[in-house]
């Protein structure tokens, strides 16, 4: 009898498992994907000696490891079969019913609580989009939010943007092409940085509704002002004009811990109906004793935490913000207002991807910021983090980077 296993390669023309043979089998949407920078950069930043200015990742000292100690047993001893059991698609009533109170006009049933915000995205691209839909993006924008939208493979139209965020009063021409929808980071962009006026967020909400196109509002950064001063959400800003065109998505990783994976959405009660159905597909649930811990501790967090947060990250950016006039004086960029990044142009013979490797070699790593623009342009900017590193290693770190871009200049022609 003939060798099975041969038989087999002969017939396939290839073993089985030849990576050849399993990119075959790939479909389109996964074809498309790649890994995002910055999942690349943490296996860099792990090196001995390297300081990471990259990820966008909460202080550790930040984490209220005690408090969730804490809470985990109160949690656990009275309501321990609870926490360890299956819960609703949806999310826990008590849970939505605390977000909703935060959003004007909004119910428990106008909430779906997700694992983590890049599900949030992943699940609104899934329930909206169909290959080859159009959708309005910043530029730059959050590479996450590309990873997310691309398994449904749309078309980006890429809205230009200045220190105040979206620049709206160019968008028509976009609109007029009929996207989806329209994909927004109000507060203190990621990559940017940018928080979006007032005048601006009114005039969005008015000419979104006027095209019948609805907006995505990505607001993760929302409670991270520096002066504690924050603008009307779009979907609140949307209520006023009669709702409904709004879907609004958030996360607790930012103020509560990443390592939970609690966000949600807020929208119109049919596309977050649609919303909990597709979720029912992916991962039926969002644990349930994360659920309860986020409930447990969010309002103490809100009240307690948010202001040390704020002030913890205000004093990084100052501290980033000295040692870049002192050395990176080349470099162009706004101060923030909050969040957790400084947005770096550098002269446009610069590429800091080959930048990347030579900061590297000094031992620093950012994120280029190609990556952050649908077309993959922007080859002479990179987005800098503030939130995760010491004030020392911040001063350390930047100091890396300009001695960096001293050494693109000498050996650039």
């Amino acid at each position: 009898m003939a060798d099975r296993s041969r038989v087999r390669s002969v017939h396939w023309g290839m073993e089985l498992h030849d990576d050849a043979f399993w990119q075959g089998q790939f479909s389109r949407p996964a074809q498309r994907m790649g890994s995002a920078m910055t999942r690349e950069l943490w296996k860099v930043a792990g090196r001995p000696g390297i300081i990471s200015l990259a990820g966008g990742t909460p202080s550790p000292d930040l984490l209220p490891v005690e408090l969730l100690r804490q809470v985990s047993d109160k949690v656990l001893r009275e309501q321990g079969q609870r926490a360890l059991q299956y819960s609703l698609t949806e999310g826990l009533p008590e849970l939505r019913e605390w977000i909703a109170s935060r959003f004007a006009g909004a119910t428990p049933d106008n909430v779906q609580i997700t694992t983590g915000s890049q599900q949030a995205l992943g699940l609104v691209a899934q329930t909206l989009l169909n290959p080859g839909d159009k959708v309005i993006v910043e530029s730059p924008s959050y590479l996450g939010a590309f990873q997310a939208f691309n398994v449904s493979m749309p078309e980006y139209l890429a809205a230009p943007m200045d220190g105040d965020g979206l620049l709206v009063d160019e968008l028509e021409p976009l609109l007029a092409q009929r996207p989806k929808f329209i994909y927004v980071l109000p507060n203190f962009q990621n990559p940017s940085g940018a928080t979006l006026s007032l005048e601006r967020r009114q005039k969005l909400v008015e000419m979104a509704r006027a095209y019948r196109v609805p907006i995505l509002e990505d607001d993760a950064y929302h409670y991270l002002s520096f002066d504690g001063v924050t603008l009307p959400t779009l979907y609140d800003l949307d209520h006023r004009l009669g709702g409904g065109n709004v879907i609004h998505t958030s996360t607790f990783s930012k103020t509560v811990a990443p390592g939970l994976r609690v966000a949600w959405v807020v929208g119109p009660k049919v596309a977050v109906g649609k919303i909990c159905q597709m979720k029912q597909g992916s991962d039926s649930m969002t644990p349930t004793f994360s659920q309860l811990l986020v409930r447990e501790v969010a309002p103490l967090i809100e009240a307690e935490f948010v202001p040390r947060i704020r002030a913890k990250y205000k004093l990084h950016c100052e501290v980033m913000l000295e040692a870049l006039r002192q050395h990176l004086p080349l470099a162009r960029y706004s101060v923030p207002k909050g969040g957790m990044f400084f947005w770096l142009e550098l002269p446009r013979g610069i590429n800091t991807l080959e930048l990347l490797d030579a900061a590297v070699a000094q031992g620093t790593v950012f994120v280029p910021g190609s990556t952050f623009y649908p077309d993959g342009s922007g080859h002479h900017t990179l987005r800098l983090s503030f939130s995760n590193a010491s004030p020392d290693n911040i001063r350390l770190g930047v100091e890396r980077l300009g001695k960096a871009v001293e050494s693109m200049a000498v050996t650039r022609p």
